[in-house]
């Protein structure tokens, strides 16, 4: 295993550093970004994608009652047999009719199991769902040293526009009612002649 490799590994419990260079609203527009920053030969392992504005959803499938629990509890549990009976088989068995009881057993136990935690919930939960975490922005990060060359493909194949620059201030002329004016960065302040 290689030095770059092994840096690589460490790196992922990270955040990575460098630029943000472009937002999202959807993963498959960064996905789409990144797939061009790859045919344009960029060094593509210096990219990450970082959702951000992170929300758990369930979604809301159905209404469970006793004739979905014991379906579910079924299924479950012959998926379990299943399992079992084709370990028996690959130990040793004869013949297959240990996946046959495997699968037979494991969908009437399931089925049991299934109408039993249903009827023990007492109506807790009567419905069922499905849970995912998703963003709401996902963030082109790129590494500094090659940010600046990351937006300039991203802007040259239109996936993103230039970014607006900032109105210039006069500041020869006073400011109208209303308006704020930052002082610019350098230059003399009023501590600076005491």
């Amino acid at each position: 295993m290689g030095m770059t490799q092994m840096n690589s590994w460490q790196r992922l419990g990270v955040m990575p550093l460098g630029e943000e260079v472009a937002t999202f609203d959807k993963y498959e527009a960064a996905q789409a970004a990144v797939d061009a920053l790859a045919d344009a030969e960029f060094p593509v392992r210096k990219v990450s994608i970082i959702g951000t504005d992170l929300r758990m959803v369930e979604r809301v499938t159905g209404r469970m009652n006793f004739g979905r629990a014991a379906l579910s509890g079924a299924l479950s549990g012959m998926w379990f047999g299943l399992m079992i009976g084709l370990l028996w088989v690959i130990v040793g068995a004869a013949d297959f009719s240990p996946v046959v009881l495997g699968v037979t057993l494991g969908g009437v136990f399931g089925a049991l199991f299934g109408l039993a935690a249903h009827a023990l919930s007492g109506g807790k939960r009567d419905f069922t769902s499905i849970s995912q975490v998703v963003a709401t922005r996902y963030g082109l990060r790129c590494e500094t040293d090659v940010a600046f060359r990351c937006r300039q493909i991203l802007q040259e194949r239109g996936i993103v526009t230039p970014a607006a620059r900032p109105p210039v201030v006069d500041l020869t002329e006073p400011p109208r009612y209303g308006e704020r004016i930052t002082p610019p960065e350098s230059g003399p302040t009023a501590s600076d002649g005491q």
